[in-house]
């Protein structure tokens, strides 16, 4: 196998995997409780504050940047999907949270105001080519005052790796199920996923893949995009270890 360029997602491939299916199943998969946990997880990684500004990229429906706006951040959230947008905002609504959502693209940000943070929470990097990557970690960087600082939270290909593939993830709602076939392609280090929702009578599939990095691939890339200093963690900013099923990585400007 080849580095080809196939091995990237596309824009319909993204329609089709961040639809309204993929929020139908969201609470089955991240629980309330849980996204109370991650939210305060990331609140204390990129040491926030009462009015800090904090920029989420592919904020999906706004699952996290909603209950840090509850906490006193000022949030922007972009993502490409203007179904998860809209369930966003109503989230927000229905919450009494002003977040301000934006429609586009993690590698050309529309938007140039400095913030104090950045984050892509929930494996939500590493969907392109290696080049397109990287420009979304300058596009982060650019995004930042200085001193300002980017989170990515990712699964530890390590930990991944012991696992024979394909792996079959079943989650049922009602008489609903969302079936996501997972493999891993060692050739090409990325992660592919086939999505299978069987709802309301109606068979739907789509495709996700994602670049599976280490730690010294983001030292390289995060230093050749402006950052001074990384800093490793494991899930939700515990100890990383080999066996840690995620890949915590706080960025200084």
């Amino acid at each position: 196998m080849s580095d080809k360029p196939g091995n990237h997602v596309s824009t319909s491939e993204f329609g089709s995997y961040f639809s309204e299916d993929y929020f139908y199943f969201g609470d089955m998969i991240n629980p309330p409780e849980i996204s109370d946990r991650e939210a305060g997880a990331i609140w204390n990684l990129l040491a926030l504050r009462q009015g800090s500004s904090v920029l989420e990229l592919g904020c999906g429906y706004g699952r996290i940047a909603n209950r840090l706006a509850k906490k006193g951040a000022r949030v922007t959230g972009l993502d490409i999907s203007p179904t998860l947008l809209r369930k966003a905002e109503a989230d927000a609504a229905e919450r009494r949270v002003e977040v301000e959502y934006i429609l586009g693209d993690m590698r050309s940000l529309p938007t140039q105001d400095p913030f104090d943070a950045a984050f892509l929470w929930y494996t939500t990097f590493g969907y392109f080519d290696d080049a397109d990557n990287e420009k979304v970690l300058r596009e982060a960087a650019s995004s930042l005052r200085k001193g300002g600082r980017l989170l990515i939270d990712h699964v530890n290909r390590f930990a991944l790796l012991r696992d024979k593939s394909p792996i079959c993830h079943l989650v049922q709602r009602n008489d609903d199920l969302r079936i996501d076939i997972m493999n891993n392609d060692t050739l090409a280090d990325r992660r592919t996923c086939e999505r299978i929702v069987v709802r309301n009578g109606c068979v739907r599939r789509a495709h996700l893949s994602f670049r599976l990095y280490g730690f010294s691939e983001y030292v390289r890339m995060l230093r050749s995009a402006g950052f001074e200093t990384v800093e490793a963690y494991g899930q939700e900013g515990g100890a990383f270890t080999p066996d840690s099923p995620r890949l915590v990585v706080v960025a200084y400007k």
